[in-house]
């Protein structure tokens, strides 16, 4: 499964899988450096499905005096 077809909760499962190896203490230190950077990867595309989904929920609109604001949708 590519990051393109990679949804947000998916994302999510596999992050949390790795933190729970990582804890576990089961794994070789090879193991946990892929381990630890593959979740770092996923950590940013979370944070950027989570920018984007923010960003679909708020609008530009003007204010009284005809300056533009962002608000909440």
């Amino acid at each position: 499964m590519t990051k393109k077809n990679l949804t947000f909760e998916e994302a999510l499962e596999k992050l949390e899988s790795i933190v729970e190896k990582l804890e576990s203490g089961e794994i070789t230190l090879d193991d946990s450096i892929a381990a630890f950077e593959e979740g770092q990867k996923l950590v940013e595309f979370c944070l950027k499905q989570l920018q984007t989904a923010e960003q679909k929920v708020k609008k530009l609109s003007k204010d009284t005096d005809g300056n533009f604001e962002l608000n909440d949708f």
